[in-house]
């Protein structure tokens, strides 16, 4: 099958999910939606729950990319930390998968596949990876900090400075995190509470000053 072909089927399924209970979700109707036959669904994904795998990673890798994007707005270190912050608030509420790999709950509506690989004899590349290990959130948390630290270091950067990036990345996600259950008031809430967060950090010395790393992008 064609990968467009393979993202109209979970195109399709994330429409039926917005409609009704994942339990209620029919392979059929998918596949109907899709303008496919229940066969190819079935050729592509091998069962409901080999759907439900690739959906799931579909939107995590799609929360991945928007973080990717975040990192690369203009501005020094704080500012990229704040647009991954408020990347993270936005897809959270935004989609109720991102929201649920992000946060580890799921409610009855969703599907709960298990984040642990199951056996797949796919012949669909994509399906194999969907087969596989499931992003928890810590995974998830560890993975925007990798990526922040991977942009936001300089060539010239040390262990420490590594460290730090990442201490204020993931202070960075949570804070968003925890804004989805409880919007701070205000527009630029979130940006304020984050900012006002990585200052402190900083104040305290936890947060690289430029001289003390030369070519390390710091947090100012």
């Amino acid at each position: 099958m064609m990968p467009a072909a393979r993202e109209s089927l979970l195109d399709a399924a994330f429409k039926a999910l917005a409609r009704r209970p994942w339990a209620a979700v029919r392979m059929v109707d998918v596949a109907a939606a899709a303008g496919v036959s229940r066969q190819t669904l079935y050729n592509e994904f091998g069962s409901k729950e080999g759907l439900a795998r690739a959906l799931v990673r579909r939107e995590a890798d799609g929360y991945l990319a928007g973080v990717e994007r975040a990192l690369a707005v203009r501005g020094d270190a704080r500012d990229r930390l704040i647009a991954t912050a408020e990347w993270t608030a936005s897809a959270a509420r935004e989609n109720v998968l991102v929201r649920a790999v992000l946060t580890g709950f799921w409610s009855e509506r969703l599907p709960s596949p298990s984040l642990s690989a199951v056996p797949s004899s796919s012949a669909v590349p994509a399906q194999r990876r969907a087969d596989g290990p499931l992003p928890s959130p810590g995974d998830l948390v560890g993975a925007v900090r990798d990526r922040a630290v991977a942009v936001l270091s300089g060539p010239g950067a040390v262990r420490a400075d590594a460290a730090d990036l990442a201490r204020s990345c993931e202070l960075a996600v949570r804070l968003a995190l925890s804004c989805v259950a409880a919007p701070p008031p205000g527009e630029d809430g979130l940006a304020e509470l984050v900012r006002g967060a990585l200052q402190r950090q900083s104040a305290d010395g936890r947060v690289s000053e430029p001289s003390r790393t030369a070519g390390a992008r710091s947090l100012p």
